[in-house]
């Protein structure tokens, strides 16, 4: 074990340094050992400014490359300061900025600028000095320079200097001002890192059984950390890191799989036959020919049912490739089966859509359908509940009001959720509490089929979703044709108005989304309140302009939509709240403002509103002109460019799963998913977004160490679960019932 000892009591530390690191976490020796390196200066790797001159050339004018051609990865260089210069900017009083030139002697140069803390900077930095320079570098075309923006600078001293020109490695540690101000610096850092090793080191356990370390001749625990600070080559350094990344994420797919493994039990499940006479009436009956996926998909979940256990899927796929129409014939199996049925969708004009499109689909195949909803009449909504207790029900088609406690099912074998991220983790197992405790004799564990219209990367399915079995429909219907978008800016929008005016004129309808309901004096976007009035009024005053936004009653958000709907709307105005909406075929234009402002995947989302039928459709992204220039305003260059990277990628392709990962490679999967939402830890090594096959393997180890000992009693497994429950306290939980 390792000493709890306070790190004051370390030489070089003190209270004050101690209570600083507190602030960050770094409260013991322990604390001090899992502080690795946020990253190393390798003088064999360190890239010289030529030659990151060359990449950033080569990467702008590859623009058939839609992954990252704007955004270059975070790096450091070792340079020398060869000039500081301070510059107005702008006329009358401008703005300060500094610009230092350094140097690597490979015959080419780069820029460092500064607006904020010029004169610290101006101060800091003087001629001569070798520096280590990290963050993005980009390729000025206006100046044919590379440009670091408020790059992350460190003094390289002459000890250090001499280990860099030695071949050494060099780690660097995450810096906050905090620490600078009690006079903690990277030297300090890497001094407290190699004292603790060497008192305590000897006391690091190994949490990974013997076994599937040796399998995968992966280095012990020890060792890793040990390298991690003080790395000998790149060789040792890249094991080092692969080893701790397995252990996060295999600890993590441990987790994940003690959820999974009460429902692999064969006894819990409802025993489905795979014949159903209404399915296949139904597809004979279809005015299309279903997809090779969609009849793939349909094949695992009925082979899901026929298994014997309760089927946990999930179901991906693209706005517009068919999940319903799938989920429906797979409850049709249900349904011939003998059992209760629900789909449960997210709001109750999309349950709405739900309800009439499924009557409409099964009207000759003697199945009654009923509709569950907050709004409806008591009279009604008792009649439904009688019908649901008694079986009379066979699709029970609803919002969150089908788990409401006044519902009671009969022989409830199947639940199917739209769009499972809107509705909690709490809320799916209230509802399949409701139909384990419906049928007669002994509780029997549903079928679950959860569907998603946001694409969901691999990594992240592997992590968020695994206790759930994954389908993928990745083929449109036949008939779809792809979504034509366009990056249009400030100075163009007229264009796109006479756009939307000649589509409106040959029958079609259009969205146009704004980030705001009403006009804020803090953020300089603009709304859909203000900006319905002026369309209405100035810019299309002889159409007809519809309003929807949240902060609406609910009723009121639903008469737009249906109105919409129903064409007596030609143009409706909205926030994302149609994000997740219904079908209206005729919408073919979606033009979205200040498109910068949202994510990758809301943006996919909010497309996949229009070309929802057989007629072209397109997206207008609407940008600032001086995005044209990737210029960023308040929020920096960093996110000027990633802003540019996700039109781009948006205009570049339609494939919803290729959108996903660069979102994900953009923000991390705490900001895709919402950490809190998805129940994803915060990786201290791992990255999601690319360890796809670490995630894959230690997936794959945590299964096989469950089925050998589900509940990790064997004496060689003492330390993983102790490890496991420290690490997650309802593992215990899980570990429990296993």
């Amino acid at each position: 074990m390792i000493s709890s000892l306070p790190l004051q009591y370390i030489k070089g530390i003190g209270p004050k340094r101690a209570e600083v690191l507190a602030a960050e976490g770094i409260v013991t020796p322990l604390d001090v050992i899992l502080n690795v390196p946020r990253a190393y200066i390798d003088r064999q790797a360190a890239p010289s400014i030529r030659a990151v001159v060359a990449e950033s050339v080569h990467a702008r004018s590859n623009t058939n490359d839609v992954s990252f051609p704007h955004v270059q990865r975070e790096l450091s260089i070792i340079a020398t300061v060869v000039g500081v210069q301070k510059r107005t900017v702008g006329r009358g009083r401008g703005r300060t900025m500094l610009s230092v030139t350094v140097a690597d002697g490979s015959g080419s140069t780069a820029e460092l600028v500064y607006w904020n803390f010029v004169d610290y900077y101006a101060k800091a930095l003087k001629e001569g000095m070798t520096v280590v320079v990290s963050g993005k570098p980009e390729f000025s075309q206006m100046y044919g320079t590379l440009q670091f923006h408020h790059p992350e600078i460190e003094r390289v001293d002459d000890e250090d200097l001499a280990t860099y020109r030695a071949g050494g490695i060099l780690p660097k540690y995450a810096m906050t001002q905090g620490m600078r101000n009690v006079g903690i610096t990277m030297r300090t850092l890497r001094e407290l890192a190699r004292v603790v090793l060497e008192t305590y080191g000897q006391g690091i356990a190994d949490p990974l059984p013997d076994s599937i370390r040796r399998a995968l001749n992966l280095t012990d625990r020890r060792s890793a950390l040990g390298e991690l600070h003080n790395p000998q080559n790149i060789a040792q350094l890249d094991a080092a890191r692969h080893r701790m990344k397995f252990e996060e994420l295999f600890f993590f797919q441990l987790l994940v799989s003690a959820k999974g493994q009460s429902r692999t039990l064969p006894d819990h499940g409802i025993v489905m036959s795979p014949r159903s006479p209404r399915a296949r009436a139904l597809v004979e009956a279809l005015p299309y020919q279903l997809t090779a996926a969609q009849r793939r998909v349909i094949h695992e979940i009925v082979g899901d049912m026929h298994s014997g256990r309760p089927m946990n899927r999930l179901l991906q796929g693209d706005v517009g490739s068919g999940k319903t129409i799938v989920a429906l014939l797979c409850l049709l199996n249900v349904i011939d089966n003998g059992y209760q049925t629900v789909l449960m969708a997210p709001t109750e004009i999309l349950a709405e859509q739900h309800f009439h499109s499924i009557s409409a689909l099964v009207k000759d195949l003697d199945v009654a359908v009923v509709q569950l909803v907050g709004g409806q009449r008591k009279s009604v909504r008792t009649k439904v509940a009688e019908d649901i207790a008694n079986g009379a029900a066979q699709i029970v088609v609803g919002t969150h009001a089908v788990f409401e406690a006044d519902v009671s099912y009969r022989q409830l074998g199947c639940v199917v959720i739209d769009e499972q991220h809107r509705f909690g983790v709490a809320q799916r197992a209230s509802l399949v509490d409701m139909a384990r405790t419906s049928h007669d004799g002994s509780p029997r564990s549903p079928h679950v089929l959860v569907m998603s219209a946001t694409p969901i990367p691999r990594t992240l399915s592997m992590t968020v979703y695994g206790d759930l079995d994954v389908s993928v429909i990745d083929e449109l219907p036949a008939n779809r044709l792809p979504i034509k978008t366009h990056v249009v800016f400030e100075s163009g929008i007229d264009q796109v108005y006479d756009f939307i005016r000649n589509e409106v004129k040959f029958g079609r309808q259009a969205y146009i989304v704004y980030p705001l309901v009403e006009v804020s004096d803090k953020v300089d976007l603009k709304s859909a309140v203000e900006h319905h009035e002026r369309l209405q009024h100035e810019v299309f005053p002889d159409l007809r302009v519809g309003l929807l936004h949240g902060q609406m009653l609910w009723y009121e958000k639903e008469d737009a939509m249906k109105a919409f709907l129903n064409r007596e709307y030609d143009v409706l105005v909205a926030t994302t709240v149609v994000e997740v909406g219904i079908d209206v075929p005729n919408a073919t234009v979606m033009l979205i403002e200040n498109a910068e402002r949202f994510g990758l995947t809301q943006l996919h989302q909010l497309r996949g509103r229009v070309g929802r039928s057989s007629l072209q459709s397109h997206c207008f992204l609407a940008t600032k002109d001086h995005f044209k220039y990737k210029v960023g305003g308040k929020g920096g260059v960093d996110d000027a460019v990633a802003a540019v990277t996700r039109l781009r990628t948006m205009a570049a392709t339609t494939d919803g799963f290729r959108i996903a990962q660069v979102d994900l490679e953009l923000r991390g999967p705490g900001d895709v998913l919402g950490t809190r939402q998805s129940g994803l830890p915060e990786f201290r090594f791992a990255d999601i977004a690319r360890d796809v096959d670490i995630i894959a393997s230690a997936r794959t180890h945590a299964q096989q160490l469950l089925q050998l000992d589900p509940r990790l009693t064997m004496p060689d497994h003492a330390l993983t679960r102790e490890h496991l429950v420290e690490l997650y306290d309802e593992a215990s939980k899980w570990m429990a019932i296993a």
